[in-house]
C-alpha cells in the first residue's frame, strides 16, 4: 500500500468538516481545487444528459417514498405540543432550539423519541442530505457519551449500508457523471489494495482522506465487498462519533462546528489511520526488500 500522502492532499483536510456526519457521521463534501475540478459544471456541460434513466430515477422515488412514509407516521405519533417544533437543524442555534423543545419528549417517550431519531438520521445518510452532524451533536446532549456514541455509530452505520445499496443498484451512473476522475483514482486504489482492504476502509472512514458521502456511494462500484464496508466503516467512524457526542455535552459552549476538529484532533485521527494501515506498509516493505 502506498503511504498515506500519497491517499490524500493536504486541500483535502476541508472534507471532514463538511462531511463527518454524513459520516458519524457523516455527511460529503469536497476539498478546495478537487471539488471544483470534479463538480459536475467543471467536467460535464450542462446540456448533458441527467445520469438517471427512467427505470433508475423511478426506483430513486420509490425508495425515498418509502422513507418518507415511514417518517411521516413517526410524527403522526407525537403528540400535538412537539409536532410544532420539529425541523431539521441547519445551525448551531437551531440544534439548541430543537434540543431545548425535544428533551421531554424524549424523556417522556423514549422508544418513540429513538425510533423517529434513528429513521431521520438513516434517512438522510440514505439521500445524503447534509446535517447529520447535527444528529450526532444532539445525541450527545440527550443521551450522553456511551448511548450517545451507541447511537450514532448504528444510525451511521446503517445508514452509510443503505446508501451503498441503493448506489449498488442505481448509483454507478450519478458518481461517474458527478465525480469521474475521483473515481477512477478510488477504483486505481482498492486494486492495489485487495489484500488488505479493511485496512484501507478503516484508514479511510478514520481520517478525511475521502469524503464520506463518496465512499458510501463509490464503493459498492469499485467492487468493495458489502462485509468489509460495514466492518470498517462501524469501527472507523467510532473515534469521530465520539468527538461529536463529547461536543455534544456542552452544546452550549460550541461556537462552531469547525471547532470539533482542530489541528490537534485532525492529528489524532491520522495518527489513529496511520495505526490502521501500519500491517499494510509493513508488508509492502518485506516484499520489496
Amino acid at each position: 500500500m502506498a503511504a498515506p500522502r500519497n491517499v490524500a492532499a493536504p486541500g483535502d483536510i476541508p472534507w471532514l468538516l463538511r462531511d463527518i456526519e454524513n459520516g458519524g457521521g457523516g455527511g460529503g463534501g469536497g476539498g478546495g481545487g478537487a471539488e471544483e475540478e470534479d463538480s459536475p459544471s467543471a467536467k460535464k456541460p450542462k446540456s448533458e444528459k441527467f445520469p438517471f434513466n427512467t427505470w433508475e430515477f423511478g426506483i430513486a422515488i420509490g425508495v425515498f417514498f418509502v422513507f418518507s412514509t415511514v417518517l411521516f407516521c413517526i410524527y403522526l405519533t407525537m403528540p400535538s405540543a412537539e409536532k410544532g417544533h420539529i425541523k431539521l437543524p441547519r445551525t448551531l442555534s437551531d440544534l439548541r432550539l430543537l434540543k431545548d423543545h425535544l428533551s421531554t419528549y424524549a424523556s417522556n417517550y423514549p422508544a418513540q423519541f429513538i425510533l423517529g431519531y434513528c429513521s431521520t438520521y438513516i434517512f438522510m445518510q440514505t439521500f445524503m442530505i447534509p446535517g447529520t452532524i447535527f444528529m450526532s451533536l444532539l445525541a450527545g446532549a440527550l443521551f450522553g457519551v456511551v448511548r450517545g456514541i451507541m447511537l450514532v455509530v448504528f444510525n451511521a452505520t446503517a445508514g452509510a449500508s443503505s446508501c451503498f445499496f441503493l448506489s449498488k443498484l442505481i448509483g454507478r451512473p450519478l458518481v461517474s457523471w458527478l465525480w469521474p476522475e475521483k473515481l477512477r483514482f478510488f477504483q486505481a486504489e482498492i486494486a492495489k489494495r485487495r489484500d488488505k482492504l479493511f485496512n484501507y476502509m478503516l484508514f479511510l472512514r478514520v481520517t478525511p482522506t475521502l469524503p464520506n458521502l463518496f465512499i458510501n456511494l463509490a464503493s459498492p462500484i469499485v467492487d468493495v465487498p458489502f462485509h468489509t464496508f460495514f466492518l470498517g466503516t462501524f469501527i472507523g467512524l467510532i473515534p469521530a462519533a465520539y468527538i461529536t457526542v463529547r461536543a455534544g455535552l456542552a452544546l452550549g459552549d460550541l461556537k462552531s462546528v469547525r471547532d470539533l476538529y482542530d489541528i490537534k484532533t485532525l492529528s489524532v485521527l491520522f495518527l489513529i489511520g496511520f495505526v490502521a494501515i501500519l500491517p499494510t506498509l509493513l508488508k509492502r516493505k518485506r516484499v520489496y526488500e
